[in-house]
């Protein structure tokens, strides 16, 4: 049996296994869910609210921090403001 042959199997699963990973593995399909007590809704958070969280601190000249970091206060802050902006595609 030439090496070409004996070599073969192993390589067609090894490609197959880390294009699977590699598809799999996709960041716009990541998301999470965030309960907003205030409003007493869930929302979504993947990219697209990542874009409105740094809209949220750039308009309220705010230093960029993880929203779970922030203060209770912040956060509803936040959730307020974005009430107040609905999605634009959503």
């Amino acid at each position: 049996m030439s090496l070409r042959l004996k070599y073969l199997p192993s390589t067609l699963l090894a490609v197959v296994l880390f294009s699977s990973l590699a598809l799999s593995g996709c960041a716009e399909h990541s998301y999470y869910r965030v309960y907003d007590p205030a409003h007493a809704d869930y929302h979504r958070w993947d990219h697209h609210e990542d874009v409105y969280y740094q809209r949220w601190e750039t308009e309220t000249h705010r230093d960029h921090q993880e929203f779970n970091k922030r203060r209770p206060d912040e956060q509803k802050e936040y959730w307020d403001w974005r009430h107040s902006h609905p999605d634009d595609k959503r």
